[in-house]
């Protein structure tokens, strides 16, 4: 290869170490590259680790033409000046060595030959350069071995002295510009990395997040997540029907696992009160009540010992007895006792239908469902029972705000509550959108600020129809409600089996709501299997 080949060459490594994103494939370029240009046999390729108290050095890449089937296992070696590897990354010098097994004693390093005794190998010729980026720090090292006089030769112990050459002056300095040149391309790399690893962990704590405000659902948002990803990459193996069209790349698999991890983060907007609420009533509207049925309760008994004593006060016969000791007041001291011990029992079975009523779904039940006439008509009855407050005041014993709150027929939430909620969607995708996303990541605030959406047009917060939702926010409308229907954690709602959460999902795609070959996908291949794993 001439100068003007290897000049047009290293362009074109250029422009492909430019291109290339992922550390593992850039690492193997850089190093088949290298080999290329000066025909070596072998190489391998060090990346220089100072995060631990004790800097190392990490076996990334290896290659070798003579034994084209080995396996390279990722190891460690110290950072010292004792290996030829180890010398370089400390000292920031080349090693050019025309036969490894004549270095000199006097050197502070040495050649191991553990590899070339245990796979019959020889190596003779070396070239270990530094990988320095812009502000001379070594990042990496870069060695070569065995430099042949024909790439297609293949090197024994036998023939290694007359078919391998040491490397020149020449070669040294072309392989060390790409060192360079491969040094900033692997700490560009490591930089992205870094960033998206920050991401990560941004993404990860904002999960925290939100399920520290609301323990009961934790791990609401991996399983989101995890579903959506494996639909997603079940879709991408599908050849045949509408969904064949559809392909998602790595990174917009990495996107739906953003989206679905962070689709509810708009639920730290919402109150704590709110997102916990587990029965109709709040604990402290209970509370309340309780306190309020308890004066009522002293209230009457309190008149009827009034009444008692003003009867028997200003009684004509109060100093009057009969012989045998029977109390000429009893017959109507017994009936105060009587009406009284009515009240109170009738108060009591109000309570019990106040506790009742409180439990999510109870109204849909059979047995509510066939007297809820009678129930309006009692909590209506009830709602005109006065109590006196500490100030000495009437007041109504239920009032009209938690008479609608024990009436809620599904769940437990009112209609505003429920307005407050569904909110979260749009807070998600307002605090996502402001996320200066990459081009990969870009869609991230779309998909999660549409999960909420319905293929006809009912659902929230835009009512988009099944053209403006973008087909990874189907998928996860799917995951979604999947694991809110089968999740054992809603203190609101018993878990549901398999079977009737299909039922359902289907009921919903069957009205036009859910994609419908999506979730035949979802059944068909099991993806909630791969929830199996999390239990």
């Amino acid at each position: 290869m001439n100068n003007r080949d290897t000049i047009e060459q290293l362009l074109e490594i250029g422009i492909a170490l430019s291109d290339c994103l992922d550390l593992t494939e850039l690492l193997d370029l850089i190093l088949t590259k290298s080999r290329e240009i000066t025909c070596s046999d072998a190489g391998s390729v060090y990346l220089v680790d100072r995060s631990q108290a004790e800097p190392k050095l990490i076996f990334k890449a290896a290659q070798t033409d003579s034994l084209p089937h080995l396996a390279f296992e990722l190891t460690t070696i110290p950072l010292n000046p004792k290996s030829l590897a180890g010398y370089v990354a400390t000292t920031g010098e080349s090693l050019n060595i025309p036969d490894a097994y004549q270095i000199p004693a006097d050197v502070p390093y040495q050649f191991d030959r553990h590899f070339d005794l245990e796979y019959a190998y020889r190596t003779v010729s070396v070239l270990v350069l530094p990988m320095q980026n812009r502000d001379g720090e070594t990042i990496g090292v870069l060695q070569l071995i065995d430099r042949k006089h024909s790439a297609d030769l293949q090197i024994t112990p036998e023939n290694a002295l007359s078919i391998v050459q040491p490397y020149s002056e020449w070669e040294q300095q072309i392989i060390r510009s790409l060192a360079s040149q491969a040094a900033i391309s692997i700490e560009r790399n490591q930089l992205l990395e870094s960033i998206e690893d920050l991401f990560a962990g941004f993404v990860t704590a904002s999960v925290q997040v939100i399920e520290s405000r609301d323990p009961t659902t934790a791990g609401h948002s991996e399983r989101v997540a995890k579903l959506s990803v494996r639909l997603s990459q079940e879709v991408n193996s599908i050849d045949t029907g509408i969904l064949r069209s559809i392909q998602f790349s790595d990174r917009q698999l990495q996107e739906i696992r953003y989206a679905a991890l962070l689709h509810d983060f708009g639920k730290v907007s919402i109150p704590e009160t709110i997102v916990q609420k587990g029965k109709k009533l709040y604990p402290h509207q209970l509370t309340e009540l309780n306190h309020r049925f308890n004066l009522l309760r002293r209230t009457w008994e309190l008149e009827a010992t009034q009444q008692k004593f003003s009867y028997l006060f200003n009684s004509p016969h109060k100093h009057q007895h009969q012989s045998d000791d029977t109390c000429l007041h009893c017959g109507y001291l017994q009936q105060l006792d009587l009406d009284l011990k009515t009240r109170v029992d009738r108060l009591q079975s109000y309570w019990e239908l106040l506790n009742q009523l409180n439990q999510p779904n109870v109204i849909s039940t059979p047995e509510f469902a066939a007297k809820i006439d009678t129930v309006v008509a009692d909590l209506q009855q009830l709602a005109k029972y006065n109590y006196l407050d500490l100030d000495g005041n009437f007041r109504p014993l239920l009032t009209t705000e938690e008479i609608e709150q024990l009436l809620i027929p599904r769940g437990t939430l009112t209609t505003a509550e429920r307005l407050i909620v569904e909110s979260h969607v749009s807070h998600t995708y307002d605090f996502l959108r402001k996320i200066p996303w990459t081009k990969h990541l870009q869609n991230v605030p779309q998909i999660a600020g549409s999960h909420h959406e319905k293929l006809d047009g009912t659902g929230y917060p835009n009512r988009l129809t099944a053209a403006e939702i973008p087909v990874q926010s189907q998928i996860m409308a799917i995951a979604d409600i999947y694991d809110a229907l089968t999740a054992s954690d809603r203190p609101y709602k018993p878990k549901l089996p398999l079977d009737r959460t299909l039922s359902i999902l289907h009921q919903e795609a069957t009205t036009g709501k859910l994609n419908s070959n999506l979730l035949a996908l979802f059944e068909q291949r099991q993806v909630y299997s791969v929830l199996s794993d999390l239990n």
